[in-house]
């Protein structure tokens, strides 16, 4: 069983992946979605080492 603290990261994760996609990948609106400064949620992209490519995205150009 995972320990809560695990799982809290995993919600949170599943949360900023959820508004970035709702937000098309604009990390200042999703931010916002989320109540969170921009710096706040670019540190927890690269904490979780979320990708737009690893969601099944592809990239625009």
């Amino acid at each position: 069983m995972n320990s809560l603290k695990e799982q809290i990261r995993e919600i949170e994760k599943e949360e900023i992946i959820r508004a970035l996609k709702e937000c098309d990948w604009v990390m200042a609106k999703a931010a916002r979605q989320l109540g969170i400064t921009e710096r706040m949620i670019a540190y927890k992209i690269k904490k979780y080492g979320i990708r737009r490519e690893a969601e099944g995205v592809r990239g625009k150009g």
